[in-house]
């Protein structure tokens, strides 16, 4: 009798994904990184690939990844697959906030806010 692996998706390099995604943001995407952390103190970088996982916004001198989740994120199997993905080994030490895209269109100064708040409690 064989055995199967269950079959598991692998990216060999997500450079390519992570280009795509820069290239083309959901409007939440685009309105964080225009009116808030393009011109942060801070340094952020847009779809940063961390292992084979790609962060929306992140952050490397605070170790801190933001995550803007769309309605799929909401479901059973999109929150089994964000699990898996946060548990990483190449997120240990990495510090992941998440938001929906809806409460950054309706409460944008509350997201940015917590994005602040986060910042100051991964000051090195």
């Amino acid at each position: 009798m064989r055995r199967f692996r269950p079959h598991t998706w692998y990216r060999a390099d997500p450079k390519p994904r992570a280009r795509q995604l820069r290239r083309d943001p959901t409007p939440a995407e685009r309105k964080l990184w225009y009116e808030f952390l393009s011109s942060h103190q801070e340094k952020f970088t847009r779809q940063k690939p961390l292992g084979h996982y790609i962060a929306d916004f992140y952050c490397a001198h605070r170790r801190l990844a933001i995550e803007l989740d769309g309605d799929s994120h909401f479901t059973d199997d999109g929150r089994r697959h964000d699990e898996k993905r946060t548990a990483s080994p190449a997120l240990d030490g990495i510090r992941i906030i998440r938001f929906a895209n809806s409460d950054v269109m309706a409460h944008f100064e509350a997201v940015c806010g917590c994005i602040e708040e986060a910042l100051k409690v991964n000051q090195s």
